[in-house]
């Protein structure tokens, strides 16, 4: 039996759902939400305000909001530069684990160097470990026509057993050799340590300025080169790309380490501007590389975008840190996130697609 409902791919696509359907997507995650705190007997006015007061409201919220977002800030950089190519770079959890040892490692070999160039060899540091982490899926992916699904989430988990075996497992240079009971990362010096500015009374880390950076360059890669038009061209049609010859092999591979070298550069940027070490524990609890995912499909992979939705899921997730306890509902902040990236896959596919109605058979026969 024929649906009476079925999807039309939409042959141009008006300006106005790029907006539009995202606000839309979040709205819709929110009712959902309080659908799902009212039936727990939770009121959902006094939780979602709660949340706005703990995430946003106050220049100490924002200070937070905007502290938790630099790392899902490369995170979800690091997912949409992958996305607008079709490939679904899962693995920006581990790149993330690499980039901040390539990060602590420059900044304990270079803790008596001037701040600024240690910083910047920090970040490039990041950026080698992550790229080069990311590229080896990407060459599995070119080669050998591997699923990159797999292949990047399963090199999570080795770069989470490489990161527990450098501090607890073996005496590695990231290991402060002073606590052998407890075991943790080596402490970066007071030159390594990266600067927090104070604008109006809220704090801004010098790794948020930098993810700015980082997404207006992404754009411009994306919308004002040759490069990035043969992305635009590869993710439509790989088989009109080919015949334009242009290299599907190597443009994978560059796509996945560029990829991989945004989410080393957040690792850097966490190891720098807020941990001050290599904490194997708290870097993987964070869970930056998942909830960056999020932030990319909700901002539509639009580089700019993606830094701003990083502040809202940072503010969202940084409520919920606060707000934890018995009077809190546990898991909820996680409940909004999964809600939102349903919501918003779903308006992507509204936006591909419109909906259309089959006409009943009698109607055809009339």
């Amino acid at each position: 039996m024929r649906s009476p409902v079925r999807l039309e791919r939409r042959l141009e696509q008006p300006k106005w759902l790029n907006w539009v359907v995202p606000l839309a997507s979040l709205v819709a995650a929110l009712i959902l939400g309080a659908i799902v705190l009212w039936i727990t007997g939770k009121n959902p006015f006094d939780v979602y305000q709660r949340i706005f007061e703990r995430g946003f409201a106050g220049k100490r919220a924002f200070s937070g909001a905007l502290e938790m977002a630099t790392p899902l800030a490369f995170t979800g950089l690091c997912a949409a530069v992958a996305f607008r190519m079709g490939l679904v770079n899962i693995g920006g959890e581990g790149q993330f684990y690499m980039g901040a040892v390539g990060a602590s490692y420059v900044g304990i070999s270079l803790g008596g160097s001037p701040t600024g160039i240690t910083i910047i060899l920090m970040c490039l540091g990041g950026m080698v470990f992550g790229s080069v982490y990311a590229a080896i899926v990407g060459v599995l992916r070119a080669r050998f026509n591997t699923n990159e699904i797999i292949t990047s989430l399963m090199m999570n988990y080795l770069a989470a057993i490489f990161l527990n075996y450098l501090i607890f497992n073996s005496k590695s240079f990231w290991r402060d050799p002073d606590s052998p009971q407890f075991p943790k990362g080596k402490t970066l010096s007071a030159r390594a340590d990266w600067n927090t500015y104070s604008i109006f009374g809220v704090n801004l880390p010098i790794g948020f300025l930098i993810a700015i950076l980082a997404g207006s360059a992404v754009w411009v890669l994306y919308k004002r080169t040759r490069f990035g038009f043969e992305v635009g061209v590869l993710a439509d049609s790989p088989k009109a790309a080919r015949y334009a010859g242009i290299r599907t092999t190597s443009t994978i591979v560059i796509v996945m380490a560029l990829s991989g070298a945004l989410a080393g550069l957040g690792g850097a940027a966490d190891v720098g501007n807020f941990r001050g070490l290599l904490d194997a524990k708290g870097i993987q609890m964070a869970g930056y590389g998942y909830t960056g995912i999020v932030v990319a499909a909700l901002a539509r992979r639009n580089p700019l975008v993606t830094v701003v939705v990083a502040i809202f899921i940072g503010g969202l997730t940084k409520a919920g840190y606060a707000l934890q306890g018995p009077n809190f509902p546990s898991g909820l902040v996680g409940t909004l996130q999964g809600l939102i990236l349903f919501t918003a896959v779903a308006g992507e596919i509204l936006i591909k697609y419109r909906i259309r109605m089959t006409p009943r058979r009698s109607e055809v026969v009339a």
